[in-house]
């Protein structure tokens, strides 16, 4: 009999993090879920299982000690800042994310930690695109603080490998959407224009239109998580997507149709840091993990919008 996986998940209350906390526990691991103290616990009100939660502060060592106590396995999806925001002060985003990472893995190695899982930014990494889909091999040249910092934590887990042998995954996720996602947020286009739509207001288009983006269904991400976990390497780079472009335009007319609605738009100026087009490569993961997107973006906008609907 295989020996039971004692797992945290940071962020466990978020978006992701919520959806990973249940496939581990359906995968047979004790789950710790570590989030803000006073976040709100509704994404976890469905969960069961053997799962605790754990508040605390990410910044906080003590905090950090409480939360990998006892762990075997680190999934890290905790981040304090968006890449709409973070160039607006750069200082916070490494005190905040950066510094309490290094701390983190400092932390999880003296702890006997197995392996530590990171959820980087394949949207924001990458910046503007030499070719697309974009390879796991492109050159980085982030626009944003939020994507420099996501480099340089998988940086850092390289290095962690290297001197401690600690066991690392690095996923780059392109645009995730779905069910969790908060709909009045600031992030995830997809998610946030349905719930526009939801409560009859217009969408806010930045630009003409074109930016295209690749949008990637929750329980695909999820998968791919699992996929690349449950790898024999001892490290691995992965970038996860649809692998399917799309425009801001096409976006809205695959809501118009899953909706019903007359959605009406408006057009504000393009945002500086958006690069025209991402689009992933995504054969590593198939190639190497069996892995493949499974849901369409018709059918994943039909699941969050119904989602929405069923909302008290």
């Amino acid at each position: 009999m295989s020996e039971t996986r004692h797992s945290v998940v940071l962020g466990g209350a978020g978006f992701l993090g919520s959806h990973l906390v249940e496939a581990l526990l359906a995968r047979g691991d004790r789950v710790r879920a570590f989030d803000r103290p006073n976040v709100d616990l509704r994404n976890l009100a469905g969960v069961s299982g053997s799962c605790e939660f754990t508040g605390g502060d990410f910044l906080s060592e003590s905090d950090q000690a409480r939360a990998v106590e006892g762990i075997t396995h680190a999934y890290h999806l905790v981040s304090t800042t968006i890449p709409a925001t973070s160039n607006r002060d750069p200082a916070f985003d490494v005190e905040t994310n950066l510094l309490a990472t290094v701390r983190f893995l400092d932390l999880a190695r003296r702890e006997g930690v197995r392996r530590v899982v990171f959820v980087s930014s394949g949207g924001t990494v990458y910046g503007r695109p030499a070719s697309v889909p974009i390879p796991e091999d492109h050159p980085t040249d982030p626009l944003v603080s939020y994507g420099v910092i996501k480099l340089a934590i998988e940086k850092y887990l390289g290095l962690y490998h290297h001197l401690h042998r600690l066991s690392t995954r690095v996923l780059r996720l392109a645009n995730p959407y779905g069910p969790r996602q908060d709909p009045s947020g600031a992030q995830g286009a997809a998610s946030v224009f349905l719930g526009r739509v939801h409560r009859g207001q217009d969408l806010e288009i930045w630009g003409d239109g074109s930016v295209v983006r690749d949008y990637i269904y929750v329980d695909d991400v999820i998968r791919g998580i699992l996929a690349a976990d449950a790898h024999p390497a001892e490290t691995g780079l992965y970038n996860l997507g649809s692998g399917r472009a799309v425009s801001l335009n096409e976006l809205v007319e695959a809501i118009r149709r899953v909706t019903g609605r007359d959605v009406g738009v408006h057009r504000t100026a393009a945002r500086p840091f958006d690069v025209p087009v991402n689009c992933l490569d995504i054969s590593r993961a198939r190639n190497d993990l069996g892995w493949e997107p499974e849901v369409t973006l018709e059918e994943g906008l039909r699941r969050t919008w119904e989602w929405l609907e069923g909302r008290a």
